[in-house]
């Protein structure tokens, strides 16, 4: 199920004749027929084949966007990498610029690891990643990209989907894609799908419509690679040496928005 906590972007009204027009065509297209049934047959690809493969190699960009208190649009940018063994085993790194964080799952144990404070938390989750997404989501955390992870992605994307559109074809990083949009009552979804025999997610872009300024979270994926090797040893936390056991709560700076107001250098 799309969250819609995450923080993202407005665009303001268009001015002019070319952006009157290129609003006009925008609205023919979206006006056309929905085409709701090949966004389905494309996206129930997509999901069959990621969940398909045991183990799965991904690095990724995201871009998550912030309002200030003066209603300023701020965007930041972290690149991470995952590593998934199904059904019980992920690990997940982030860095941005204000946080370096890891996550690591051997299937029992979650440890989230704050690189940059050198602490570490800890907390028994036995069982799957589709499990353990939900387990870190009732601790108010997300994994950048957690659906296109989950066992049963399909029926997490599709859920509460009340409008869906196969929009036509896009490229992303060169490589030729079937872009997709849907509607769920709290967000809006995009998901850019590679043409092809290896139809993997190019793109991914949740819209919180309902937040302040619409604002919006983008996960780019650069490599999605499936006939990599992943033993249970890759899944076991080691501590850095000196790193500081703490509750969750006291885990601090690992969010890809730093704490407090988005300050900025008035001129």
């Amino acid at each position: 199920m799309m969250r819609s906590r995450h923080k993202c972007w407005s665009i303001a009204p268009a001015r002019g004749i070319a952006s009157i027009a290129g609003a006009a065509a925008l609205g023919l297209l979206l006006a056309a027929p929905a085409r709701a049934d090949d966004a389905a047959t494309i996206l129930k690809a997509m999901a069959d084949y990621i969940t398909g493969q045991k183990n799965a190699a991904i690095s990724f960009d995201s871009d998550i966007e912030a309002m200030t208190v003066d209603l300023q649009k701020i965007q930041f940018t972290s690149s991470g990498q995952a590593l998934l063994s199904r059904p019980d085993k992920v690990r997940i790194s982030r860095t941005g610029g204000y946080t370096d964080v890891e996550l690591v799952f051997d299937g029992k144990t979650a440890t989230l690891l704050g690189k940059n404070t050198n602490a570490f938390a800890q907390v028994d989750s036995p069982g799957t990643v589709d499990q353990l997404v939900d387990k870190i989501r009732d601790l108010n955390l997300e994994i950048p990209g957690a659906d296109l992870l989950l066992g049963r992605v399909y029926d997490a994307l599709t859920a509460d989907v009340v409008d869906a559109k196969h929009i036509g074809q896009g490229v992303i990083d060169g490589v030729e894609c079937e872009h997709l949009a849907f509607r769920n009552p709290e967000v809006d979804w995009q998901v850019w799908v590679q043409t092809g025999p290896r139809p993997i997610p190019r793109k991914y872009v949740i819209t919180s419509k309902h937040a302040a300024g619409a604002p919006q979270y983008t996960v780019r994926i650069k490599e999605w690679k499936t006939d990599v090797p992943a033993d249970a040893d890759q899944f076991v936390f080691k501590p850095p040496a000196d790193a500081k056991k703490v509750e969750f709560a006291a885990l601090a700076d690992i969010d890809e928005v730093p704490a407090g107001q988005v300050a900025g250098d008035k001129k």
